[in-house]
């Protein structure tokens, strides 16, 4: 999957609207999952009826308000909106973990013959590898919900992820943001307390000469 995407930008759909582009950050977030494409716009009559259901079906999949653990799913929104404003507007009521192209990208005319989207609303839905498993899910998500995304899963023979797995790689992600905080802390701490020791044992003594007796 990260093939389809290599050297593009991918924005994710936070605040802080987060570019996902090296090759690292690409396989974090598309490998092992199944791929929606969600070509559609803000404006569409139909879009607006269906973006909704989308929205409720990613979010029971991928929110841990509804499940233990997020499912292998990701979104990408291929805007077919006519201004980036309106591109904008109508992602601030998506969820943040959609993920979609800059408006300006002219991949997305690229993807748009790919996969053969004369129309919209369409959601392509790929395996890891990229192959097609089915060109517009729109009434499949529609009628079967949630339900559909176990077919899906089994047809794209996604490699499992047990959940202790899932649940050391959180706290390692976790650790490895606030380890170099705590080590900066840890390495001061011990300068301060070394510093304080030399006042008191040996004033007049500077620490690891050759001449000293107390060496820190």
């Amino acid at each position: 999957m990260v093939s389809l995407f290599t050297g593009k930008t991918l924005i994710t759909n936070n605040k802080d609207c987060d570019e996902v582009d090296t090759e690292r950050e690409l396989s974090q977030r598309l490998d092992n999952k199944v791929m929606l494409l969600y070509f559609g716009s803000g404006e569409c009559t139909r879009c607006q009826q269906f973006s909704p259901v989308l929205k409720d079906f990613f979010v029971r999949l991928t929110d841990e308000f509804y499940v233990e653990r997020a499912s292998q799913l990701v979104l990408v929104y291929v805007s077919q909106d006519e201004t980036e404003e309106r591109q904008e507007k109508f992602l601030k009521t998506m969820p943040e973990r959609w993920l979609f192209l800059p408006f300006q990208d002219e991949f997305k005319r690229e993807l748009e013959l790919r996969f053969a989207v004369s129309d919209t609303p369409v959601v392509v839905v790929l395996k890891p590898s990229g192959e097609v498993i089915a060109g517009n899910a729109v009434e499949e998500i529609r009628c079967l919900g949630t339900a559909c995304f176990r077919n899906w899963q089994e047809a794209a023979e996604l490699v499992d992820r047990s959940f202790l797995l899932a649940e050391y790689f959180d706290d390692l992600a976790k650790r490895s943001i606030t380890d170099p905080i705590r080590r900066l802390k840890y390495k001061l701490e011990k300068k301060t307390r070394k510093k304080e020791r030399k006042e008191v044992l040996c004033p007049d003594m500077e620490l690891g000469s050759s001449s000293g007796t107390y060496i820190w």
